[in-house]
Order: C-alpha cells, then sequence, then structure tokens
C-alpha cells in the first residue's frame, strides 16, 4: 500500500541515524501534528462532474490523485489543509477510452490533469481552484509491453508503465532501457517523456531525449502518431514537442523507446579526494576526454560529511575516516562514485583510466571503492524514503537542481548555499545546506543541492519559509546563467522563471503550439506556462 502523504510503499522506512548532528546542526526537532486520513477525506467536496461509466468520483481516490511529492505538497497533505481536488479520477485501459474522456471533458467544460506516478516534485499534477470541474486521468492501466523489435531493439509500452514494469518486461528478452531516476519505483515512462526526464546512468544509456523514439498521444484535436525513424531530416521532429510538454498538448498513451541488451557487467566505485575542487578536475577530466563510464557523481565536503554522519555504518564510517587520515585526506573530503556499465574486459579498462586521472588529482579508492560503491547502489532508491523519516523527527528536507557550464559551477554554489543556509536567520534559525554534481556532461554538469531546516508548529508559516528559500535559490540560478530545471520539470514552482530562459517570444511560441493542440486549455492548465 502507497503513502497517502509522503513518499512510497508504507511499509518501507529509512531510518535515522545520528539525530544528535541534526541538533547540532539546525537545532531540536518537534513532530508536527498530522492530519488523520479520514479527517482529510470528509474535507472532499462533492464531485462537479455528471456519473460515467469510466469515472472514479469516490472521495478516498480523489484524494489520493489531489497532490504529487513537492514541498507545497506534503504541507498541504500533513496539515491536511488541501485547498483543490479533482472532480473524478478515470483509469483507461486502452487509448480509445482516453479518446473518449478527452471528448467527455470538453463536452462538459472540464480541465484535464494527465496522471503518471504522482511523483511530480515541482506541482505538476495539482488541479487550479478554479469554477469548471477538474478530471485526472490516471495512466495506472496502459503498462504492457505491446510490441517488441529484438532486432532494431525498439520497444513500445503503455506509457503508464513504472520503472520495475519497463525493466521486468524487457529483462525477460535480455535488454534494459536503463533510465534509473531517483523516483525509479514509482515514476512512468510517460511521466519521464513529458517531464524530459535523466536517469542516473545517463552518461551511458542516454536522457529521455536520446530513448524516446515515437508514440501515440491522444490531444484535444485528434490523435498524433509519431513514427519511430533511426534518424529523419523532414523538417521539425515532433517528438521535441512532446518531450517536455507537462500534459500541455495531450496525454501520451504509447511511447517507443530505444533500449539495449543487458550488460555483462556493472559496478560503481567510491572515490575520495582531498577536496571538492580536486574532486571536480578530475570529473571534468573523464567526461571531456570521452571516458566510457555509465555515471559519475561528486559530492562536495558538507555532502561527503553529512552521508558518512547519517549512514549508520559505524564500523565501516570509522574504517573509513582511519585510511583518510593515513592518505591524508582531511575535513574537506569529497566522495565520488563512478558507474561502470558493458563487457568485463571494458570495465576492467575503464577503471584503469579513471584510477589513473584519479591519482593525477590526488583521490584514492582506499581499497574499498567497490564496497561503497555497492553500498550506494543499494541505496540509491531507498533516499527519498529519508524524507518521511526527518518528517516525523520534526526536519524538513527540498532539494532544487540546475546545469550550468563548468566555468559558473563553483562560483555558484558557494553564493547560492550561502544565501540557504543564512535564508531563515531572520526567524532565528539554521539551515544545513549541502551540493553533489548528479549528471556531467562535456560542457558542464549538473548542480542538486538539498537543504533541511526544522518544521515548525504552524504549516502556513511552514509553507512561506520554503517559498522564501526557493525564491532565493531561483534567483540565484537565474543570475548565474543556469536551467531552471534540469531533471524536475516546470510544473507549477518553476514557471515564474521560465521566461529567463526561453524569452518573452519563445513564451509566445510555446503557447501558439499548446493551443494548436488544445485550442479551448483544457489540458493541464497553470503549469509550464501561464495560459
Amino acid at each position: 500500500m502507497r503513502r497517502w502523504n509522503g513518499w512510497g510503499e508504507e511499509l518501507t522506512d529509512y531510518a535515522l541515524h545520528g539525530e544528535p548532528l541534526l541538533e547540532k546542526w539546525v537545532g531540536r526537532g518537534t513532530p508536527p501534528r498530522d492530519a488523520a486520513f479520514g479527517d482529510v477525506i470528509r474535507t472532499v467536496p462533492p464531485s462537479r462532474l455528471p456519473e460515467h461509466p469510466l469515472l472514479k468520483r469516490e472521495a478516498e481516490i480523489r484524494l489520493l490523485h489531489a497532490r504529487g511529492q513537492s514541498f507545497p505538497d506534503w504541507v498541504a497533505l500533513r496539515s491536511g489543509q488541501i485547498t483543490t481536488f479533482p472532480d473524478a479520477v478515470a483509469f483507461p485501459e486502452s487509448a480509445a477510452q482516453v479518446r473518449e474522456l478527452l471528448q467527455f471533458a470538453r463536452s462538459v467544460g472540464a480541465k484535464v490533469i494527465p496522471y503518471g506516478g504522482g511523483t511530480s516534485v515541482v506541482g505538476h499534477i495539482n488541479p487550479e481552484a478554479s469554477a469548471e470541474p477538474v478530471l485526472t486521468i490516471s495512466m495506472a492501466r496502459l503498462t504492457r509491453l505491446s510490441r517488441f523489435d529484438q532486432h532494431s531493439q525498439v520497444a513500445t509500452f503503455g506509457a503508464g508503465a513504472t520503472g520495475p514494469d519497463v525493466e521486468a518486461q524487457l529483462r525477460a528478452h535480455g535488454f534494459t532501457l536503463g533510465h534509473f531516476p531517483q523516483s525509479f519505483e514509482l515514476s512512468t515512462l510517460g511521466g519521464w517523456i513529458a517531464a524530459r526526464s535523466s536517469g542516473q546512468q545517463s552518461i551511458y544509456y542516454g536522457r529521455v531525449e536520446r530513448f524516446f523514439a515515437g508514440g501515440e498521444v491522444e490531444t484535444p484535436s485528434g490523435s498524433l502518431h509519431l513514427p519511430v525513424f533511426p534518424a529523419s531530416a523532414a523538417g521539425t521532429d515532433l517528438r521535441e514537442m512532446i518531450l517536455g510538454s507537462e500534459g500541455r498538448l495531450g496525454i501520451i498513451t504509447e511511447a517507443s523507446v530505444r533500449v539495449t541488451p543487458l550488460p555483462e557487467y556493472e559496478s560503481f566505485q567510491g572515490i575520495f579526494f582531498p577536496s571538492f575542487e580536486a574532486g571536480m578536475e578530475a570529473a571534468r577530466s573523464m567526461v571531456q576526454g570521452g571516458l566510457p563510464i555509465s555515471m559519475l557523481r561528486l559530492s562536495n565536503a558538507t555532502e561527503t560529511m553529512t552521508n558518512l554522519a547519517l549512514a549508520g555504518r559505524e564500523r565501516l564510517v570509522g574504517m573509513i575516516e582511519r585510511l583518510l587520515r593515513s592518505f591524508q585526506i582531511g575535513p574537506n573530503k569529497a566522495l565520488m562514485v563512478v558507474g561502470y556499465t558493458g563487457s568485463k574486459a571494458l570495465c576492467r579498462t575503464v577503471r584503469a583510466e579513471v584510477m589513473k586521472t584519479v591519482r593525477d588529482c590526488r583521490g584514492t579508492d582506499l581499497g574499498i571503492g567497490q564496497i561503497l560503491g555497492s553500498q550506494w547502489r543499494k541505496s540509491r532508491f531507498r533516499t527519498p524514503y529519508l524524507r518521511n523519516t526527518l518528517w516525523e523527527k520534526g526536519y524538513a528536507v527540498d532539494t532544487f537542481e540546475t546545469a550550468l557550464t563548468w566555468d559558473k559551477i563553483p562560483a555558484y554554489i558557494q553564493s547560492v548555499e550561502a544565501i540557504i543556509r543564512t535564508g531563515l536567520s531572520d526567524k532565528g534559525e539554521r539551515v544545513h545546506v549541502f551540493t553533489h554534481l548528479s549528471h556531467l556532461y562535456p560542457h558542464g554538469a549538473s548542480a542538486y543541492t538539498t537543504y533541511l531546516f526544522r518544521i515548525p508548529a504552524d504549516p502556513a508559516e511552514t509553507l512561506l519559509r520554503w517559498q522564501h528559500l526557493k525564491a532565493a535559490a531561483s534567483a540565484q540560478i537565474v543570475a548565474f546563467g543556469g536551467t531552471i530545471s534540469h531533471q524536475h520539470g516546470v510544473g507549477v514552482d518553476h514557471r515564474p522563471y521560465l521566461k529567463a530562459e526561453k524569452d518573452a517570444l519563445g513564451l509566445r511560441a510555446m503557447t501558439a503550439l499548446f493551443k494548436s493542440f488544445d485550442p479551448d486549455g483544457m489540458m493541464n492548465p497553470g503549469k509550464l506556462i501561464e495560459t
């Protein structure tokens, strides 16, 4: 059973270690008083939609599809102060039923919200307050692998297939998509496409724009078929209109993706550097040199310290600290995780080249690099569960991310962390903040920042403090010329900052594009752009 007001499955938890350190960093947390499910159910208003065979109008189903996983969503769900709900939820089992639902919505003047895994962290699936009723269309029953061309290595799925759905069905044929965002266990193929997702091993398998080959989209103006080609010079690539469209054009019902044979070998290696700057020099050298690694992640000193302190592996962490001292690596240490994917021979060769660069930059894997890499691999999809644990201890945690060219990254991280660290000082509160490079490219990298602060007693005050920190971070991203979103999409939370990236003319062009597919403005209004 999935949590109704938090992340993931109810039976999965993430134990919190090092609680005294949290008190040292930001103060003692006070567990908030969360609203009970039964009490929140009673706040769901009557549906404004008429009955239809495909619609579910029960209050429980509408509540479970009312919010995603953004920080404002969490405040609303935990406090029970949810102001808008879909008027009904539908679970179509075919593209024909999606077409029927869109026709129904148009006939009754309803707005439509496409719903994948409900994992949006920027407000993609929230109904707006409006006079019109809202229909949420869940893709949860469109998950099947319908076609698989092994010779061309193209697979076609229902867009509601989650990460585990996709991988299980492909692995039965000896293949993988290799798309592993942190939300892997819950997020969907259609959602990945609509929000331009990036998986943890994108250096090897590619971002979504690399593997999205074609598919089917149902729009208010009709059905759009995107055929699969190995390449085309026939004008505008229509797939680009769907990538990152966030439900404004229509609903992706089927997606064809380029897949890869299961690798012979895969491993991850932990490596320490004496400083974040030394690690960044090594990382840039590796990606600009074209080393065929599958993943590279680099934590700054504060994140490295935080992760070790909260790991709960006291004997292992103690051994690491002793070994680091023998290598004259002190408190400014930075942890890198490198992924190797492919044949055993290739991975062996690549690892040797990686270690040459590591040594040149004064780094070391301490002789236990694969143990550290294995620990990271085991926890990579469990880490979001820590958010539940922290909240219940009285701590709020959120993230923001961007991508910048290499020359801007050091100054950006220093500036944005300083602003967030002191962002609540007028309230007498401290913020713990740290950053890692999550995805690397020859010309730059994604900087992913996490911050943690104490939850005040009043939910409205909690939201105000988050809004202040979010606005400060977003302003820094824009000031340094970064993208407002490298992998989370735009939704509602990033919408005010999109003009800086797209310019006024670009936004007018996007508006015109959306109107051509959705002339009545019924699809996911208020997301991505204003209209």
